[in-house]
């Protein structure tokens, strides 16, 4: 989105491996102790740094100070936070415990694993079904909701699921990939984290929230 906004910013790596989201001062902007979170040094109002946490939120935020991909018309802007919450709450949660248990549980269950695929595959069809009838995810025009599903479909490989199984799915996903600022979003912190990941080989537990969480300590 900063990308696409054309916004100035400023990246301030958060190492999950080291536990650095359990910080006081990142507390402070990131209550949940998750990424992403922004500080907005130049807020509309003209008053203090204004500090954002939640992917949803963010999308929201910077639409509206951008003016951009989140219409002022009310049934359009209705319809796209209807597709960018229906990613808050189901794709984004639903993908994240289906890539948990097939390939970081420690311990391999069945029944979740299999509960988790198909509530996948389930939204994967959903998905497909709206592009079916429109260019973009909330309708003719790219949007935040565009932007809050591109990264999880993404992971289609990595999840194993056959995206040419969807196949306006799959249109739609290689049209996003052709964009340069969507590219250079994704591309950001590609290398950081793969070398982060060899250093800490077992930052597994922190990444989890099985240590340096309040409750561990």
């Amino acid at each position: 989105m900063l990308e696409e906004c054309d916004l100035p910013y400023q990246v301030q790596w958060v190492d999950l491996l080291k536990g650095d989201q359990y910080r006081p001062d990142f507390l402070a902007i990131s209550p949940n102790n998750r990424i992403p979170a922004i500080v907005d040094h130049a807020p509309v109002d003209g008053g203090a740094p204004l500090s954002v946490f939640e992917t949803g939120a963010i999308l929201c935020y910077l639409a509206d100070k951008c003016a951009m991909f989140l219409s002022t018309d009310m049934r359009e802007r209705a319809k796209t936070l209807e597709w960018l919450f229906w990613q808050v709450g189901g794709l984004g949660p639903m993908l994240g415990q289906h890539g948990h248990f097939k390939f970081y549980a420690s311990e391999r269950i069945a029944y979740a694993t299999d509960r988790y695929r198909t509530e996948a595959l389930r939204l994967y069809s959903v998905l497909n079904s709206q592009l079916s009838c429109e260019e973009y995810v909330a309708g003719k025009d790219y949007s935040i909701a565009d932007m809050a599903c591109f990264p999880w479909i993404q992971t289609h490989k990595a999840q194993e699921i056959e995206l040419s199984s969807f196949p306006h799915l799959s249109r739609w996903y290689q049209i996003l990939k052709q964009r340069p600022a969507l590219r250079r979003g994704m591309e950001l912190g590609r290398e950081q984290l793969k070398t982060a990941a060899s250093e800490n080989p077992h930052g597994r537990d922190r990444l989890f929230g099985f240590k340096n969480s309040p409750s561990s300590n």
